[in-house]
């Protein structure tokens, strides 16, 4: 009786909806006559009957050729079929009532299902039709678990996970339901705002209460096609899902939340696959900020959105009241924040867009704030509890090495050269950052601190992250400290030790650092390999940084008593990411660039300008300049870059530029082959280079004057910028062109930046806000932290987290006290699970 009783409901309203709208034959999306043949299919499961003996097939024969029909014959035949179901409801009404509180009882068990509960969540009041604009949310109920759940229970352990489901979550590190509650959401749809069919703007995206007037299945022979009719006191929308999952316990008479964009379709309001739920519980699909988690396919495929926002409500459910806050209430206070478990409540389930920025900025602030207090203690331990070995500048020493330079130095590297020396000078070890722009000149600044070092008998040791970086730097520090003497008598050794040496060149090498028979040595990690020891090191140089970890960068200072040391970096690092990646060190900044540098006109070229830039190319050569061309990056392999590289010198060497002479380098070519390349280049027996990203820092051609990058758009704007830096560093113009393919529109932002400014500070900047820090440096292994909510650019948030940081460290360095003692594990659990990783 309940499915007749719907039956006859649901083709009720689309009649009277019909009259409403003048006859126009367009209350539903199909047609009238249609539905009304769909209608009577279904009826069929749940005979309806009538005194006469019509039934369904007297409504059927009413609305025949309706659609053919007139404005007034369109009345005359609604009007008939409206008769025919008033008398159906009247013949059924006696046993549909005698049923009702059955039914009641059947659906709501203990329940009231009067007007007054319809109310409560947000329906309209019966014959009313009008619903509230946004429902009253009801009260949560709580959800049965079985035994008592903990923080530290396994996620299994939830209800409807079981320990299937529970191991995907294993790839996220997600063992426990304390690890649940801090998973997330990677975004929020927005389906707060609350309209009726009717207000909602094509392309727009809402949330609406209605009602199911109807249900139809159909089978293609791809895939079943579920589309219900959806009615407000507004109007009618289809809705359209293709999985019967997505629609499972959805039937007529339902009166629903539907969240999704509305579009036109044939003239007719339709929805593609929203997300709805029932007004019979809190709503956690429809309706307000619903979260979105991170997923991979396999996972998503399998757990789904849906059942992954469940499984969250019921673990905050069970255990949110269990959560202790680890940060006193005096820093909350001072600070304007949340407490923790209103924070981990809201973030994923927010009550409105202040509610979810409140939880967000909470959440940055505990991570920012466990990498100060690590950053703090980390500085502390280097400059309290680790002694260091003074370095006695000579300042007469100092002036004479400056004074045989064959150019000035200028007045930001004098001032970084001081700063450093002055910290040598120190009982504790220096640890100091020097960046600078491209070209700014940073090594002969550090070859002042190499010369005090040596000066004092002290070892320097220079660690570069690539073989051709390694054996540049060899080749710029030793020509400017060659016939250097400290002492008047044996001119200053400088020696390379890499991996692809061969074994007795290493060997050779390892004695001279053993026996002190040389001062400096310059090198990748074979640096820090175990055969290597150093006769008494003093001063370490770790160049690009970020491309080492931390242990790698320990184990070289292991190699001597704590000795100094200098960091060094050709990226421009933003205060944000300097402040959380060395938040530990000083920093000295080389601002300005040395005269005469010039400005690099750089330009983006679309697919089609590609023989322009060829044809520039061969001017620029038969000027008797040279030419840079960076093949695209590929992130999968060093190995398949190679071979992209090879390919693109072939391609060019014998289709594109037959008449110059084109050579390659790359990053698997052995030592010797990419050193006898190079220096054919640099005797200009060579007039194109083609190369993979190898010459990103520390190649110096003054007669190239041509920068060609392809596939610019693949790399990040301080890369770009690195590349940019390899030219101009002769007389003549110099220029970049940046070559590209399909382009998003992320990209073209990029690409117009870098056109219009040469200033690697404010790029850095651009950078950092388009791509974010993970990819910032355009390498995998970069030294940032694990932030999951915290973003770089919150410099408030992090400003405010560092400050607190400072007051926290001044009062207990040790987080030993009862009220740090929570935020002191926390800490320690951060900073040895990074340096475990790095």
């Amino acid at each position: 009786m309940a499915v007749a009783d719907s039956l006859v409901s649901s083709l009720k309203k689309v009649l009277e909806l019909e009259a409403r709208q003048g006859f126009l034959d367009r209350s539903v999306t199909s047609g009238l006559e249609s539905f009304v043949s769909a209608w009577e299919k279904r009826s069929q499961s749940a005979p309806i009957g009538h005194p006469s003996g019509d039934g369904a097939a007297g409504i059927v024969k009413a609305l025949s050729g309706y659609h053919s029909a007139d404005s007034t014959r369109r009345k005359a035949k609604v009007d008939a079929a409206l008769g025919l179901l008033q008398a159906l409801e009247s013949g059924q009404d006696h046993a549909s009532k005698a049923l009702a509180p059955a039914r009641a009882r059947a659906n709501h068990p203990g329940k009231d299902t009067s007007q007054r509960h319809r109310q409560e969540i947000g329906a309209p009041a019966a014959g009313t039709g009008e619903a509230r604009e946004k429902p009253v949310r009801p009260v949560r109920r709580s959800v049965a678990v079985r035994g008592a759940l903990t923080l530290d229970s396994p996620l299994s352990h939830l209800p409807n996970v079981g320990t299937t489901r529970a191991s995907l979550f294993k790839q996220f590190d997600i063992l426990t339901i304390d690890d649940l509650l801090h998973f997330y959401p990677r975004k929020h749809d927005d389906y707060s705002s609350f309209k009726k069919i009717g207000e909602l703007a094509p392309g727009e995206v809402g949330s609406l209460v209605v009602d199911v007037w109807d249900m139809q299945e159909r089978r293609t022979s791809r895939r079943p096609i579920f589309k219900a009719l959806l009615a407000d006191a507004s109007g009618t929308a289809e809705a359209t899902w293709f999985n019967r999952k997505l629609v499972r316990g959805l039937v007529p008479g339902d009166r629903i939340v539907v969240s999704g964009k509305l579009d036109i379709y044939l003239g007719h309001r339709s929805f593609a696959s929203p997300t709805w739920e029932k007004l019979d519980k809190e709503l956690l699909h429809t309706g307000r900020l619903v979260p979105v988690y991170p997923s991979k396919e396999a996972f998503a495929s399998k757990l789904g959105e849906r059942w992954m926002r469940a499984i969250v409500r019921q673990a905050i459910d069970s255990c949110l009241g269990q959560v202790r806050d680890h940060i006193p209430e005096p820093v909350l206070k001072r600070a304007g924040l949340v407490p923790l478990p209103r924070a981990l409540e809201q973030i994923h389930f927010p009550d409105s867009q202040q509610s979810l920025e409140a939880a967000r900025r909470r959440l940055a602030f505990d991570e920012f704030l466990v990498i100060q207090i690590g950053l703090l203690q980390s500085k502390r331990r280097w400059q309290e509890i680790s002694p260091g070995q003074p370095i006695a500048v000579e300042r007469a020493l100092i002036d004479r090495f400056i004074a045989r330079l064959p150019f000035s130095l200028t007045g930001a590297q004098v001032k970084a050269a001081d700063q450093i020396l002055k910290d040598l000078g120190a009982s504790r070890p220096m640890r100091r950052l020097l960046q600078g722009d491209v070209g700014s000149g940073k090594t002969v600044v550090a070859c002042t601190a190499l010369v005090a070092a040596a000066g004092n008998g002290f070892q320097g040791a220079v660690m570069v992250p690539t073989e051709i970086l390694a054996e540049q730097h060899y080749k710029n520090i030793s020509n400017l400290l060659a016939g250097f003497s400290v002492d008047g008598n044996r001119p200053l050794r400088v020696a390379l030790l890499t991996g692809k040496m061969r074994q007795s060149e290493k060997r050779q090498a390892y004695e001279e650092i053993a026996s002190g028979g040389v001062d400096v040595v310059i090198g990748t990690h074979a640096l820090i390999q175990e055969g290597v020891t150093f006769n008494n090191l003093g001063l370490v140089i770790v160049d690009e940084q970020h491309r080492f970890g931390v242990l790698q960068r320990e184990t070289l200072r292991g190699k001597g008593f704590n000795p100094h040391m200098l960091v060094m970096t050709a990226t421009p690092i933003p205060r944000s990411l300097a402040l959380t990646i060395y938040g530990d060190l000083e920093i000295s900044t080389i601002g300005e660039l040395p005269p005469g540098r010039q400005h690099i006109k750089t330009r983006w070229l679309e697919p089609h300008e590609r023989a322009k830039a060829y044809q520039f190319v061969r001017k620029e050569v038969a000027l008797g300049h040279q030419v840079f061309v960076i093949c695209p990056l590929v992130e999968e392999s060093e190995a398949i870059e190679a071979k992209a590289a090879t390919a693109e010198f072939e391609r060019l060497q014998s289709e594109v530029f037959p008449e110059l002479k084109v050579g390659l380098v790359h990053g698997r070519m052995r030592p010797s082959d990419k050193n006898a390349v190079m220096e054919s280049f640099h005797k200009r027996e060579l007039d194109v280079l083609v190369s993979t990203s190898v010459v990103e820092v520390g190649i110096d051609v003054p007669n190239a004057t041509v920068m060609m990058v392809e596939g610019a758009d693949r790399f990040g704007l301080s890369q770009l910028h690195q590349f940019r830096g390899r030219v101009g560093r002769g007389d003549a113009q110099s220029y970049c062109l940046l070559l590209t393919e399909k382009v998003s529109e992320a990209g073209k932002a990029r690409l117009q930046i870098i056109e219009q400014t040469d200033d690697g500070f404010r790029l850095a900047e651009e950078d950092l806000k388009l791509r974010g820090p993970g990819e910032f440096f355009g390498t995998r292994q970069s030294g940032l932290p694990d932030l999951k909510v915290a973003r770089l650019s919150d410099m408030a948030v992090l400003e405010m987290a560092r400050r607190e940081a400072q007051v926290i460290f001044a009062e207990d360095p040790e987080l030993a006290s009862p009220q740090y003692a929570m935020l002191g594990r926390m800490v320690k659990e951060f900073w040895e699970a990074r340096e475990g990783t790095s």
